[in-house]
C-alpha cells in the first residue's frame, strides 16, 4: 500500500523519523529511496566534504541530487583547494543554502569567488578562518561588496567564531553584505570594550581598524533591532554593563543568547537581562563562574517560554538554586553537567513543584555531578506525587508477596515519566549503582546515552539499561571496568539499533563481546575498544571481515607511548 503513495506523501512522512532510521527506510525500495532523499534534504544533513581532488566525483554527485547543506574540510590556499572551491560553486552553488568553512585557509580572492556563485546562501560559517581577515582587506573594493551583497541579500546566519584578526572595519564590511541577519556568533572573538557616557552612541566612522570594539557591535545591534534574534558572545569577556545595554536595546527581541564562559557576569546582570529579554528560548550560561542560585531563581521568574538552558560548570549552584527549575515549564533541553554541588533533592523538588506541567525534557546532562546520589530516584518518586508533570512511562514492578498478581501500578510521578527523553548523560556521576540505574533508565525513546566512568556499573545493571533503553543509537560505557562478556552476551540483542559504542577501558571484555556485538547490533558504524587488553587486533580484523562498514578504534601502551589505530 505505501508504494501507491504520492512521493510527496511518503517524503512527509519519512521526515518524522530519525536520521538513521530514514536511512534504514530507504532500503525498502526505489520509491522509499527518493523519498528518504527527498527527506534529508528537507532536513538539512550536512554533508562534510575533505577539500582533495579526490572529493570532485562526489561533489558533482552531490550537485545531481540537489544536496543543500555542506562543510569543507582541510580547506587551504593550495592549487587542489582552488579546484575543489571551483567545482563546489559550479555544482552546488546555484542551490546550496548552508556552507561550512571552519577553520579552513582559503585566500580572500577564492572566497569571493565560492560566495558569487552560492546566490541562495541562507547559512555562513567562517568560524576561524583567520587567512580571510589577517589583511583586513576582505570586500574592502566597493564593487566587490556590492556584487557580493547581492548574492548574501538572503543570509540570515552568519558564524564568526574565533576570528582574532576580526575588527571593526572587516566586520562592518561583511556584516553590509548581509542586510537580513537574524543570526550571529562572534563567540571568542577578541572583543573590546570602553566604558563612558559615548557608549553605543559613536558611528561607523569611529569604526576602528585594528580591533573589535563593543560600541561598534552595539552600534550594529541597534541599527538591526528588529530582525536579530540570536547572538552567541560566549568567551567574549562580556561586562554586566554591556550585558545590561545589549538588552536595552530598543525594538531587541532576542529568542537565544549565549554567554559561554564570560565569567564576569554577576547574577543582577541576569537579572536585568530576564526582565529586558523575557521572550528568550535558549540561553546558555556554561561557565560563568560569578553566577550563583540567584540567577537561577531569576531565570525561572523572568524567562517563562525558556526551552533550553545550560548552567553547566556553574561550581556555585546548590540544590536550593535547583528548586527553582520548576517555574520553566516548557523546559526541553538541561545541561547541569560540572555542578559539583547538586546532589539531586533539588532537582527532584523542582519537578514537584507548581502547578502546569511543562513539556517533556528531550536532553538531559548531569555528567560529572559528582555529588549525585543513588538514593535520587526515592526522592523524585516521593517529591513528584502530587504533579503530574509527564505521561504515565513505566509501572512499579515491585508487587506484595501476598494476593492476587495484578498488573503493576504506578506509584506517582517520577523522573521515570520523561516518555520524551532522547539524550541523557550521567557521566561521572560516580555514586550511582546498578539499583538506581535499573529503577531510572526506563526510557523507550532514548537515543543517546553516557553511563562512562561509573565505576559500580556491573552486567547486573547493563542488562537493566537495556531493557529498559531499547532505542539507544549512541551509547559511552567507557571505564566501566566491571562489565564482562556475559553481561554484553543478555544485553546485546536488545540494541539492535546501536550505531556508535564505546568500549574503551573496559578491562574485562575479551573477543566474546565481539562477537556478541558482531551478532545483534548489525546497523553499527563506530566501536571502540582501545585501552581493552582482552581485545586483539586479530580479534578486531575479524569482527570487520562481519561488518566491514564499522570503523573500529583500537589502541594500547607499546614502549610507555599511546598507540591509537583506527581500522
Amino acid at each position: 500500500m505505501a508504494e501507491s503513495l504520492p512521493q510527496e506523501m511518503l517524503t512527509y512522512i519519512l521526515s518524522f523519523l530519525t536520521l538513521s532510521d530514514q536511512k534504514e527506510a530507504s532500503l525498502v525500495s526505489r520509491a522509499w529511496y527518493c523519498a528518504a532523499q527527498n527527506a534529508l534534504r528537507e532536513t538539512n544533513v550536512q554533508y562534510n566534504i575533505p577539500v582533495s581532488s579526490a572529493s570532485l566525483p562526489a561533489i558533482k554527485s552531490l550537485g545531481l541530487r540537489g544536496v543543500t547543506c555542506v562543510s569543507l574540510t582541510n580547506l587551504d590556499d593550495s592549487p587542489a583547494s582552488h579546484e575543489v572551491l571551483e567545482c563546489v560553486a559550479y555544482h552546488l552553488g546555484p542551490h546550496l543554502q548552508s556552507l561550512c568553512l571552519s577553520g579552513g585557509s582559503p585566500s580572500e580572492a577564492a572566497f569571493v569567488a565560492l560566495i558569487l556563485g552560492c546566490p541562495a546562501l541562507r547559512i555562513l560559517d567562517l568560524s576561524g578562518c583567520n587567512s580571510l581577515f589577517t589583511s583586513g582587506m576582505l570586500l574592502a573594493q566597493p564593487e566587490t561588496a556590492q556584487r557580493v551583497q547581492q548574492v548574501l541579500s538572503g543570509l540570515c546566519e552568519l558564524n564568526l567564531a574565533g576570528l582574532w584578526d576580526l575588527t571593526d572595519l572587516s566586520f562592518n564590511r561583511l556584516s553590509s553584505c548581509a542586510p537580513s541577519l537574524e543570526r550571529l556568533s562572534l563567540a571568542y572573538c577578541h572583543l573590546t570594550f570602553e566604558l563612558g557616557p559615548a557608549w553605543g552612541s559613536l558611528g561607523p566612522q569611529d569604526s576602528s581598524p585594528s580591533q573589535l570594539s563593543f560600541h561598534n557591535l552595539l552600534r550594529f545591534v541597534k541599527e538591526r533591532a528588529s530582525r536579530l534574534h540570536a547572538l552567541d558572545l560566549s568567551g567574549t569577556g562580556l561586562l554586566p554593563e554591556a550585558l545590561q545595554a545589549l538588552g536595552q536595546v530598543a525594538g531587541l527581541q532576542l529568542q537565544e543568547l549565549s554567554l559561554h564562559g564570560c565569567q564576569d557576569l554577576s547574577t543582577e546582570a541576569v537579572a536585568a537581562l530576564c526582565c529586558l529579554q523575557s521572550g528568550l528560548i535558549s540561553l546558555d550560561l556554561g561557565g560563568c563562574s560569578g553566577l550563583a542560585d540567584g540567577a537561577l531563581v531569576a531565570i525561572s521568574r523572568g524567562l517563562g517560554h525558556l526551552q533550553r538552558l545550560s548552567l553547566r560548570k556553574l561550581q556555585r549552584l546548590t540544590d536550593a538554586g535547583c528548586t527553582a527549575l520548576g517555574g520553566l515549564q516548557e523546559l526541553q533541553s538541561l545541561d547541569l553537567a560540572e555542578c559539583c554541588l547538586v546532589s539531586g533533592w533539588g532537582l527532584a523538588q523542582a519537578l514537584g513543584s507548581g502547578h502546569r506541567a511543562p513539556a517533556p525534557l528531550a536532553s538531559l546532562s548531569l555528567a560529572y555531578c559528582a555529588s549525585l546520589k543513588d538514593h535520587l530516584r526515592a526522592k523524585l518518586r516521593r517529591n513528584l506525587r502530587s504533579r503530574s508533570l509527564f505521561p504515565q512511562l513505566h509501572q512499579e514492578l515491585e508487587h506484595q508477596a501476598s494476593g492476587p498478581k495484578e498488573p503493576p501500578q504506578p506509584q506517582g510521578p517520577s523522573l521515570l515519566m520523561l516518555r520524551a527523553l532522547q539524550e541523557l548523560d550521567l557521566t561521572a556521576c560516580s555514586k550511582l549503582t546498578d539499583a538506581s540505574l535499573a529503577k531510572v533508565l526506563r526510557f523507550p525513546q532514548l537515543r543517546q546515552l553516557s553511563l562512562s566512568l561509573l565505576p559500580a556499573l556491573t552486567d547486573k545493571g547493563l542488562v537493566a539499561v537495556a531493557k529498559g533503553c531499547p532505542s539507544l543509537e549512541d551509547l559511552v560505557l567507557s571505564h566501566c571496568s566491571l562489565l564482562s562478556d556475559e553481561g554484553w552476551a543478555q544485553a546485546a540483542s536488545s540494541w539492535p539499533r546501536l550505531r556508535h559504542l564505546n568500549l574503551s577501558s573496559c578491562s574485562q571484555l575479551t573477543e566474546q563481546t565481539l562477537d556478541t556485538i558482531g551478532q545483534a547490533c548489525k546497523q553499527l558504524r563506530m566501536l571502540d575498544v582501545s585501552m581493552c587488553p582482552g581485545i586483539s587486533m586479530a580479534a578486531i580484523r575479524h569482527f570487520q571481515a562481519q561488518l566491514p562498514q564499522v570503523a573500529c578504534i583500537q589502541s594500547r601502551f607499546v614502549g610507555g607511548a599511546d598507540l591509537t589505530l583506527t581500522l
